[in-house]
């Protein structure tokens, strides 16, 4: 039973990953396009409200989360509970331990990593690029540690959302990109937007 449960889900991953590898032109344009619009909003936001020598809004892990909300939208890790849950969930982790050891860097490091790991799992938000996150809240400049727990809020929570509206258009703007794969999350927004259309 459970050799055929283990090769139903390599058979699955190969699917998955053969369909997400193998794409057509059209695919690399929409996946680029995402990626330049959603880094180009947080990079415009940054450069509106800080000067260009002070990166805070513009973090790593959100290069990574463009890999997967635009270029591999039929992952689970890329679904918008993952992207916001993950990056969230790993920025409180990572806040946290710094603050609680900020300057045992051997420790802190590894134990926001793993911890954020931990907590994604339990909260179902399994999103890679959060260990990246937790990690940049314990090493990342002073003016990034500075933050605290707005950290969270800026620049994580409001990349996360810039990052999701794009994707959110883009990836339907055709109707062979289909994105979230959920249709529960599809579901309440259409009925938000509708109940808003209906209220005007």
């Amino acid at each position: 039973m459970t050799r055929k449960k283990i090769a139903a889900g390599l058979k699955a991953s190969r699917y998955i990953i053969y369909k997400e590898t193998l794409v057509d032109y059209k695919e690399h344009a929409w996946a680029f396009t995402g990626a330049f619009v959603g880094i180009g909003l947080i990079a415009l936001l940054q450069s509106l409200m800080i000067t260009k020598y002070e990166n805070v809004f513009l973090i790593g892990s959100f290069g990574a989360s463009c890999v997967l909300v635009y270029g591999v939208i039929q992952s689970p890790l890329a679904q918008p509970r993952n992207l916001i849950g993950g990056h969230v969930v790993s920025a409180l982790i990572g806040v946290t331990i710094y603050k609680i050891m900020p300057d045992i860097i051997w420790l802190t490091a590894p134990l926001a990593v793993s911890l954020s790991i931990v907590l994604m799992q339990i909260t179902k938000t399994l999103h890679p690029p959060g260990g990246a996150t937790a990690l940049i809240a314990v090493i990342g400049s002073a003016k990034i540690k500075a933050l605290g727990y707005m950290y969270v809020l800026f620049p994580v929570l409001s990349g996360c959302i810039i990052l999701l509206i794009v994707a959110l258009v883009v990836n339907n703007m055709t109707s062979y990109r289909k994105y979230p794969t959920d249709k529960r999350f599809t579901d309440t927004i259409k009925r938000i937007f509708v109940k808003k259309e209906n209220t005007v």
